[in-house]
């Protein structure tokens, strides 16, 4: 959490609404060249792949981060961050989307 908040943006990106966004996208947010290029759409399988190497999987991205080796912290953490769109933070934080 020291650089990422779920409802707003800190030293990265906020995390709610992460699924389905894509790569580098969010507005507002000052992403790397390297994350704009991107052609990622955010689900469990490009965040696996993320977060296991940040900057192999994208070089010049500002994530100065090594990434999670195990993968089963990999996994409760995309579950984490799948949940993470329900919860009353994120719901407040965007209530348009999840009016329906």
């Amino acid at each position: 959490m020291g650089c990422h908040a779920p409802a707003y943006d800190s030293v990265g990106p906020r995390h709610c609404g992460l699924f389905g966004r894509r790569a580098g996208s969010l507005p507002g947010y000052a992403f790397s060249a390297a994350m704009k290029a991107q052609p990622w759409v955010w689900n469990a399988a490009t965040l696996d792949r993320f977060l296991a190497a940040p900057l192999a999987a994208v070089p010049g991205t500002s994530m100065t981060y090594d990434g999670i080796a195990d993968a089963r912290e990999r996994r409760d953490l995309i579950a984490y961050l799948r949940a993470l769109d329900a919860s009353p933070q994120c719901r407040a934080a965007s209530p348009a989307k999840h009016q329906e």
